[in-house]
This record gives C-alpha cells, structure tokens and sequence, in this order.
C-alpha cells in the first residue's frame, strides 16, 4: 500500500477514553525508559506527564513498528475495567444459550465472581469429570516466560480441576507439524536448525520461494526477538549475486530489496506447478538421481505417478499450464534455471493452510530432493522460513526460564482447528494421523490468551458452537468478540503492567519486562487471578508452591543462572539483570541440524522417520488410507475454483499492522485503516470491470456471510485474486442475525472450516471464493472497540 494512501479522509481512534491510574498506586512515572518485549519485538518504554512513549531496542537493525500500538492501546476505551458477567448466565445458571455474544453484562466484584466461578468449576469436574473442561489457549497473550497465559490455565486445570481436554498443533501449522514427522523427522530441527539466515546471505544461489517470505511474517516471534535481520540477509544475498523467485498471487510476500521475479500463479496451484518443476528435471536427466537412490525413500514409486504410468497422465508443464495460469514454456526455463545451482526450495505456511495443505509441502521437499541440495547450507528445503521470526535462527546454548505447566491426567485432545466441530457433534468420530477418535462432550470452554474470533474459520458456524455450551469463562484485557461472547468475563492487566522475563529460545537477548503503569481499573494477571482460584478449590499450594509472581521470576531464571555458571560464562544474579538492560545468552553453532548431519552420514545419522530417510513414498500414511493424503505427493484436483456466484479467490493472509487481532484498536493498526475497515487489495482490471474505484467500499460475501472492507486498486495482485489480511476485530452490524454482516473487514466470516485433510486437520482460512460488489449504502458505525452497553449510533464517518 502506497504511503499516505487515504489520509486525508482517516478516522482517527480515541486512545486515552479512560483515566489513568494514579502512578503512586503502582508504579511511579519516571523519565527513564525500561526494558520490555514483545512477540514483535524488545523496545523500552515510560509514562511521561500521563502518555506512553516507546521505542524500539537500539541493537535491532530492523525494528517493527508494531509495537507503536501499545501508547493508544493503553488506555482505550476496549480495555476492560472489572469482572462481568453475562446476564443471561447471570440470572437462568448455566446451560446452552443462543444470546451469547447478544446479551448484556454485568459488573461482579472480585470476590463474587471467583465464588461463582469456583462453584461452576465444581460442578462440572464433579458432575461431569475433568474431560468435560477444554482448556482454550494460543499462546501468544505475553511474550513473558511467566506471564504466559497458556502456561497459566494449563497449569491451574491440571493441578485444580483434574486437567482437561487439550489441542494439539497450530492454525498457522496443522498439516505441515503433523506431515514432517512422516517424512522428514523433527519439525523443530527442519524449521529452526536446518538453513538459517546466515547461509542464505553467504552461499544461496537462487532462492525459489512458494508463498513467499514476507516480513510482516519474520517481524514477529514467540517471546520476542532483539534482532529482526531477515530483510538484511535478503538483500545481502541479492547483492552477491543470489536470484530470488517469488511464486505467489501477490507481488508483496518477497521485500522489494530481494529484487525477486514474480511468478503470480493461481492460488492453490503450487503443488501442481512443483510436479510440472520436478517432472521437467527427470525428462531432460537433470535431477539428482545419486542422492534420491542414497537419501530418499519411495522414489520409484512416486517417479511412476511423476511420469504418467499410473494413471495415464505425465505431470508435465502442458498439464500444469492451466492449472497454475502460467505459460508451459515459463514452467520449462524456470525448472532448467534451478539445475547446477545451490538452490533453495522455500514452502510457506500460507500454502499448507488451504484444503489438501499437505501436499505443497511435501512436494517442496521432493522439488529439494531431487535437486540434490538438501544438507548443503543456503541450499536444500526451507519450509516455513520467514514465517516467524525464530525460524531460520540459532537455538541458545542455555536452558531458558520456563513456567511448569505440570502434568494432564486427561489424554484426550483435539487438532486445534476443529474446535467448533467438537463442540457441534459431541459422540462422533473423525479421522486424525491414522486413528479414529471421537469427539468429546464439553460443558465449559475456559479461554484464557488467544482471541479464536480472529483464529478460526466460518465465524458464523463458531457462534453457533459456543452457544452449545454450558459456560464459556474468558480472561481478556479488552472487548474481544470473544470476550463478547463469554459468560465470565475476567479483566486481565497488559504486558506494560506487569514485570517478567522476556525472551525465546532463537534469540539471545534475555530480557527484565518492567511494568511502566498501574494496571487498569481492576484488572489482575492471571497468575493472581489463578491463585485466588485455586484457593477456592482446595488447591492454592499445588498451584503457587507458595511462591509470589516475583519469587517465581528469581525460581525460573535459577536453572538459566546455573547453566551459564557451569559454562565459565557470565552469570549474573537475578537481582543484577533485574537492575541492567537484559544481556545475551550464548548460541550454538549454526551447523545445519539433523539434515546437515544425515547429508554427511545417512548410517550414522538417520532421519527419525520410519525408513531413517527422506521419505518421497510413506508407507506409513499410504496405510492410513486417506483418500483425501495418499502415500506420496499426489495433484488432487483444484479447490476454491471460482464460478458465477463466487468469481473471485480470497487470500485471507496475515495482518502487517498487528499480530493476529492484537491491539486492533492500537494506533499503528488503526492508522493503516480506510474510513475505519480493513484494506483490501484488488487488481486495477477486476475492479474497473465492477466499477470499483481505488478507495471504495466493498462488499465481500459468498454463501457463509459478508464483510465489508475498503479497497486499494494495484497491479500488485493478480487478477481474479482478492486478498483482505484478518484480523480486524469481527463486528457484525446486527448481532441478533444468523449471518450479520461484517461492517469491519474481517475475512474469517466468509473461510471455510474445513480441515486440510483426515491426515493432519489442519486450518484451511489461507482461501476462499467470493463475490465482491461495490458498497453503496449508508455505512453502518464501526462499533468493534465499544465495550458492550455503551455502543452508540454514532456513525463512524
């Protein structure tokens, strides 16, 4: 998006609607910036004459300015003040109610809710056994090691509830975590030690990146990072000569400093191009034929399938063409510039979230293999890079501070995507990693970090599953739409709170969080407010150990001290880093992981897969026997094809303005607003075809809702493709409708909640088709940050 692009015509968010606490309450106003982090970053703040000034870290070569949304988030008018409780909860107990995320709230004192609370935890372990409790939580609410607000609930329901019923894998990540133990091994190693940032400066020659490898992806990291360097590696390797290619609909997903070609192929289409890619190569002898017979599982098997004798059809660059709307010949030169270079096949996230997700990254990683380069540095399979910022990065030689979640008694699980399938068919049976499981029957959904408004698909279907329940409790610092639909609505404190320690395990910089104000209204963190919990149920000591948050910093930074100590290195005591500015922890060697040490020696040191190699053919998944993830990297026919109703792909990609749905209402995210919605970018030639004008308002919609967004008219995308970021908070214009319209730009009311397939059940929110109409209509307020009861009619322009 052009700079200045609608500035003249932006509505500007309120950001001190609240009073602030006085300093002398809590934390004393200071001129000196104190050290914090954040998943986007490490940067210092203070409170001066009652305003929030931050700044990022000075030793981070390429700051992301993300974290310009927290002075207009402090103090906002979404923040939540003090317990509620949803009246109709309230007043008729617990039970399935349709007026979730309809009703209105009321205020609680501390003591009363907790009371409430503990009862209805009570009554459901009591009556219904821990099983009956899933624990909701995404793990990204702090970047503290123990204000980590997964950490926290999980520990509180294992040692005072009995446990509960967990998820397992990630939105971003579904298909690929489960699909690499199969055929590659470790996912941590291949993501995290394999080719790192450094080798690509040094030694890639050409970089063919499916999906990309966008910076507002790298920007951000669990825990933090103090050093964003991949913009820096990329250009690095542009200068020495190295060639990116950028597969992708948008020319966006590579930094205009890689100077990468743009190959803007059909959404969905990647797996059928790398066939095109990797048949190409065997029919003109320039694959690595030695290294698929030494390092590679199932090669004949798949080569069969490759060149048509299975089933009648070579996958070649004719068959490819019109699959990914790119000419056959382009196919041809790009397989033939890959051939005698240290190439690096990249596989983003973004594709592995779409139906049949598994089968682009499994396909990069044969593309990889039958190049040769897998193990050679800058060289080989580099799924996942720049997708977050601990990717691609050094693990830390030391141990880091981590909160004991303890042990769950409770195995049962679901795919984390499948959640409002849990709760809409309680009894049935699904398919996951080759066993049959069923669905278990939940009464209380207990959320606390993470906003599953933002996260999961047909949010329309979601509401209707959170009503199937009998109480749904959420801790939350402000007005959620998932805060909107709880029955116990717990006020949480902010990072800038609290103190803790701050950092991750790819990154050096261990890092003292200062709280640099009091914390709002009544809010707690939830450590506190676990504890007091607990208490209540008999088990505070199984809980606290008896420990305060501080004791338990000093307690978890002990084993970080005591290993640095045992190293000859530096080891200061906690007392001294909570005085200074955080210090680096010394980092292994960036040799490559397990891929570097199986290149070198397959028989000393196989892959953990069940055939020690790579496995082109699983044996494994072909037993499954899922028609839907057969033994090899099969084309399975195109999904998200556009037709008369739905003539457009929507990409619903990752926001740059935020993390997720994190401080929508901060001023970085608001500033990148149009008339209050979300951006969406369409092709110069789709949107005069629809009268559609750069600016405009439009309508999105298929057959599971609409959403309006603005839009920005670039040549940028290709066409056919609309693309609008989630994240925007979901704001339906009358929440007492089955499918209200979305007036603030949130795409996950028109995704599919699908999974990739009976192999992982991984999110597939990447695509959609839609229908897009320009707006002509009143515009109806944006209403998204009004703390419920106090909405208005105020239009928003």
């Amino acid at each position: 998006m052009r700079e200045g692009l609608f500035q003249s015509e932006k509505v500007r968010v309120k950001a001190m609607t609240a009073p602030i606490v006085p300093a002398s309450e809590a934390v004393a106003e200071s001129e000196a910036f104190r050290p914090h982090t954040s998943h986007w970053g490490v940067f210092s703040a203070r409170m001066k004459e009652g305003q929030l000034e931050v700044r990022p870290h000075e030793g981070d070569p390429d700051p992301n300015e993300i974290i310009q949304n927290f002075p207009a988030a402090l103090r906002h008018r979404a923040r939540i003040a003090q317990p509620m409780v949803r009246r109709g909860w309230l007043e008729n107990g617990p039970g399935p109610d349709d007026r979730r995320g309809r009703d209105e709230y009321v205020p609680m004192s501390w003591s009363a809710v907790l009371d409430k609370l503990a009862a209805e935890l009570r009554r459901v372990r009591d009556d219904f056994g821990p099983g009956a409790i899933f624990g909701g939580s995404y793990g990204w609410a702090s970047a503290g090691r123990f204000h980590h607000a997964q950490s926290q609930i999980h520990r509180f329901l294992n040692t005072s509830t009995g446990g509960y019923v967990k998820s397992v894998n990630s939105y971003s990540s579904g298909a690929s975590s489960v699909l690499v133990p199969h055929i590659i091994g470790d996912y941590e190693d291949l993501v995290k030690r394999n080719v790192s940032w450094e080798q690509i400066a040094d030694h890639s020659e050409i970089v063919l990146a499916f999906g990309g490898m966008a910076l507002k992806n790298s920007m951000v990291a669990g825990g933090g990072t103090s050093r964003h360097v991949e913009r820096g590696a990329m250009e690095r390797a542009q200068e020495r000569g190295c060639e990116f290619v950028l597969v992708s609909p948008l020319r966006s997903d590579l930094p205009a400093g890689a100077r990468a070609d743009w190959v803007a192929n059909k959404p969905g289409s990647d797996t059928a191009l790398m066939l095109a890619l990797v048949h190409t190569l065997v029919v003109n002898g320039l694959h690595d034929r030695a290294f698929l017979d030494r390092y590679t599982a199932g090669w004949p098997v798949f080569e069969r399938y490759l060149l048509g004798e299975t089933d009648g059809q070579p996958k070649d660059a004719n068959w490819a063409a019109p699959i990914a709307g790119l000419p056959a010949e382009e196919i041809v030169a790009l397989a033939k510039r890959l051939h005698g270079k240290r190439a690096l096949i990249v596989v983003a996230h973004a594709l592995q979230r779409a139906a049949h997700g598994e089968q682009p990254v499994w396909m990069g990683m044969v593309l990889a293999a039958a190049l040769g380069q897998i193990g050679l540095p800058g060289g080989g399979y580099g799924y996942g890079l720049g997708a977050i910022a601990y990717y691609g990065r050094r693990y830390n030689a030391v141990p880091m501070p981590t909160f004991s979640q303890g042990r769950n008694p409770i195995s049962d699980y679901i795919p984390v995507a499948r959640i409002a399938d849990m709760l809409l068919n309680p009894g049935t049976t699904y398919r996951y990693n080759g066993q049959t499981r069923t669905y278990p029957e939940i009464k209380l959904v207990y959320w606390a970090g993470g906003n599953p408004f933002h996260h999961h698909q047909d949010l329309n279907r979601l509401r209707e599953a959170f009503a199937r329940i009998d109480t749904l409790v959420v801790h939350e610092l402000a007005w959620t739409a998932t805060a909107r639909h709880a029955d116990i609505v717990l006020p949480c404190t902010m990072t800038l709170e609290r103190e803790d320690i701050g950092g991750n395990p790819n990154d050096p910089l261990l890092v003292p969080m200062h709280p640099v104000v009091a914390p709002y209204g009544e809010a707690r963190d939830d450590y506190a407010i676990f504890a007091d919990l607990a208490e209540r149920l008999g088990t505070g000591e199984a809980f606290t150990e008896g420990r305060t948050a501080r004791q338990w910093l000093e307690h978890l930074y002990e084993p970080t001290r005591t290993a640095l100590a045992e190293k000859g290195l530096p080891a200061p005591s906690f007392a001294e880093f909570w005085a200074g500015e955080g210090f680096d922890l010394p980092q292994q060697p960036d040799d490559g992981g397990n891929l570097r040490a199986f290149r070198a020696d397959p028989d000393a040191s196989p892959l953990r897969t069940p055939s020690g190699k790579l496995e082109i053919y699983s044996e494994t998944i072909a037993g499954f026997g899922e028609a839907d993830c057969p033994g090899h990297p099969t084309w399975l026919g195109a999904t998200n094809v556009p037709d008369d109703a739905n003539p457009y792909v929507l990409v619903a990609n990752q926001p740059r303005t935020r993390l997720h749905s994190q401080f929508d209402f901060g001023g970085h995210s608001n500033d990148a607003k149009h008339r209050g919605r979300e951006i969406a970018h369409m092709h110069p030639d789709d949107a005069g075809l629809r009268g559609i004008a750069d600016g405009d308002i439009i309508r999105l919609s298929n057959e599971r809702g609409a959403c309006l967004a603005a839009v920005h008219v670039t040549d940028g995308i290709r066409k056919g493709v609309i693309q609008l970021p989630t994240g925007a908070w979901y704001d339906p214009a009358d929440a007492n409708e089955d499918k209200p319209l979305c007036v603030h730009g949130n795409p996950n009311v028109l995704t599919r909640d699908i999974g990739t397939s009976a192999l992982a059940q991984g999110c597939t929110g990447q695509l959609t088709t839609v229908q897009v109409a320009r707006f002509d209509g009143n515009l109806p307020p944006i209403q998204a940050f009004d703390p419920p009861g106090s909405r208005t009619a105020e239009a928003a322009e």
